[in-house]
């Protein structure tokens, strides 16, 4: 009897190590060292950071399809420096297609993500990498997929309503790292990010190349800053088929606004349809070497709405040998109406045969003006 017992004493503890052992239990959290975030979220993986604690980027951190991180109000994340010459070490956060991120930012505490140098500057880490199922251009073809020249995830494909998850209130610092002068992280890059998934109140602030980009899909952009950027303050391209609505611009080393269809073929399809409504952009001290507006690579079609420039030598920049783009203006598919320019020389290089594509008017642009808009108050930085 004493050996029977102790045998079953033996196979209980065995079968109650084996079931806390077993993924069946359903308890997918997982949790992320603080002082070294870095790695992947598997598929069918949830995690959620810890807002009292500051997070250390270590190195690329991955959502995988299936996975889903969520960032609450108030949490900091800093990107620690890269070594020379590790270019597998970069940080940098992505999405891969079928991942979903929830930054749940608030106008009083906002998610921020930074530089961890004592001196940070424009260009220490990388940036956030979004890549959905919508449709791009850059693939070849209507509904085919692409690589994201950072990252390397695929994009695209043909679900327009694909959702990524939902940014709220996010503040992204001194990102834009660069491979080499043809790779290089933007503050905020979407690729072919689909309606599903929502963009509001983000900033990018002193960034090495682009602010916030937009590469293909079909994501609207609502209350987006670009402060101090090198390169373009925002960017789209490659068949972006959105919304941008409040957006307010100021100190940009190029364009304001940078729009093109493919820089490829500037006709190839599906072709950019943007849709920009009350955005102010302002030269401030910054170089602005492409302007206010750049229609490039053919452009696609523009339809603007209480647009207000400021501080320009040029307002709208279009290249005479762009014959795309050219053609684009010429048949009406981009429109400036209306669109105030304050102290601007010339306000656009178009020279062709449509003179009613810009109507002029007193614009708000983004809500104020040339000054910082209301909406921006409280979890921007340098404004």
């Amino acid at each position: 009897m004493k050996k029977l017992i102790l045998s079953m004493i033996a196979i209980a503890t065995l079968t109650f190590t084996s079931c806390n052992n077993d993924d069946s239990n359903n308890d997918n959290s997982v949790s992320i060292d603080p002082s070294d975030f870095r790695g992947t979220l598997e598929s069918g993986k949830n995690a959620t950071l810890d807002p009292s604690k500051v997070y250390l980027l270590n190195g690329p951190f991955i959502v995988k399809s299936g996975a889903k991180l969520t960032i609450p109000a108030g949490t900091v994340i800093k990107a620690t420096e890269v070594l020379p010459g590790d270019t597998k070490g970069v940080r940098y956060i992505a999405v891969a297609q079928g991942g979903q991120i929830f930054i749940n930012g608030t106008s009083t505490n906002p998610v921020i993500m930074t530089s961890n140098k004592a001196v940070p500057a424009s260009s220490d880490w990388g940036g956030l990498v979004i890549c959905g199922k919508a449709d791009t251009n850059k693939g070849g073809s209507t509904g085919q997929t692409a690589s994201a020249e950072v990252s390397e995830l695929t994009y695209g494909g043909k679900d327009a309503t694909d959702n990524s998850g939902v940014i709220q209130y996010l503040r992204i610092e001194y990102s834009g790292y660069a491979y080499n002068s043809s790779k290089e992280f933007n503050g905020l890059s979407l690729f072919g990010v689909g309606s599903g998934t929502t963009v509001e109140y983000v900033q990018a602030y002193k960034n090495g190349d682009d602010g916030i980009e937009f590469f293909g899909g079909t994501v609207n952009g609502k209350y987006l800053v670009s402060l101090d950027s090198e390169d373009d303050a925002i960017d789209f391209a490659d068949g972006w088929a959105g919304t941008g609505e409040y957006w307010y611009i100021k100190n940009t080393a190029k364009a304001g606004i940078e729009g093109s269809n493919n820089g490829d073929n500037g006709a190839a399809t599906p072709v950019t349809n943007a849709t920009l409504k009350n955005i102010s952009i302002v030269k401030g001290t910054g170089t602005a070497s492409e302007h206010a507006m750049y229609v490039k690579e053919g452009g696609g079609k523009w339809n603007c709405q209480n647009i207000y420039v400021d501080g320009f030598t040029k307002g709208i920049k279009i290249s005479s040998t762009d014959t795309p783009a050219n053609d684009n203006i010429t048949n009406g598919f981009v429109t400036f109406n209306p669109i105030q320019f304050v102290n601007v020389t010339t306000n656009s290089e178009y020279s062709g045969t449509n003179t009613t594509y810009i109507t002029q008017g007193n614009n708000t642009g983004a809500g104020n003006s040339a000054a910082k808009p209301s909406w921006a108050t409280g979890w921007t930085t340098g404004l």
